[in-house]
């Protein structure tokens, strides 16, 4: 039998990078079929677009982070490489910024030193905080610059309706599911993280099974896919 392949000497978990490039393919993919496609408000197909866009666009910043953990592959420039496409088509997130605050998140949790805590436990304070922690003035000089060029050939509606509106809803969607709701009030468990009641549909529909967020703080080795059978084993 013919082992795993390898590049530069290095095992390659060829599902894990089947599943990251298959999420930015979708992306991509339906993507540019909705900014040709003629929008009417009184289609539900327009809403729900939307809604898979914006859930696709979390996938896009879920697939980066998990090259963050080194688990989408075992090469290590293929991981980085397909966490930095990942991050760049998720409004210009650029991963050389993103790595170092995600694992001050892990290494202080719920503390002063977690970039991604609010002591507030507020909605709004929080949100405000965390995405003025991960947005820079590069990002929005690079989106009004793609912007402005893409709409010479793309209907604006388009563009607004399917490529940043559900980028702007994705935030709300990681924020919500993956930062606010497992870290608000006090948690008294070793990684000061909830974790949300098995349902695994549900699970993935709101955040790629990072409601299992205790599970992810004490497994970060697992790739998002792999959450579920962590929440199945029992660990909380």
């Amino acid at each position: 039998m013919n082992g795993p392949a390898r590049v530069n000497g290095v095992a390659i978990d060829p599902k894990g990078v089947f599943i990251a490039l298959s999420i930015v393919s979708l992306w991509f993919l339906f993507l540019v079929l909705l900014l040709s496609w003629d929008v009417d408000y009184r289609n539900p197909f327009t809403y729900l677009a939307i809604l898979v866009q914006m859930h696709l666009y979390t996938g896009l910043f879920i697939t980066a982070h998990d090259a963050m953990h080194g688990v989408v592959s075992r090469n290590r420039k293929l991981n980085h490489a397909i966490g930095w496409v990942a991050a760049l088509l998720f409004s210009y997130n650029f991963y050389s910024r993103l790595y170092p605050k995600h694992h001050l998140h892990h290494r202080f949790v719920a503390t002063e030193g977690d970039p991604d805590y609010h002591p507030s436990h507020r909605f709004l304070p929080w949100y405000i905080s965390f995405i003025t922690a991960y947005v820079n003035v590069w990002q929005i000089l690079l989106m009004a610059i793609t912007f402005n060029v893409l709409k010479i050939f793309i209907p604006t509606e388009n563009l607004i309706l399917f490529w940043m509106l559900p980028a702007i809803l994705s935030t709300l969607q990681l924020f919500y599911f993956g930062t606010f709701l497992p870290h608000r009030g006090e948690q008294s468990n070793k990684h000061h993280s909830g974790s949300q009641v098995k349902n695994h549909i549900w699970a993935f529909v709101t955040c790629y099974f990072f409601g299992y967020h205790y599970e992810h703080h004490d497994s970060p080795g697992t790739p998002w896919w792999r959450l579920w059978k962590v929440k199945e084993a029992g660990l909380r």
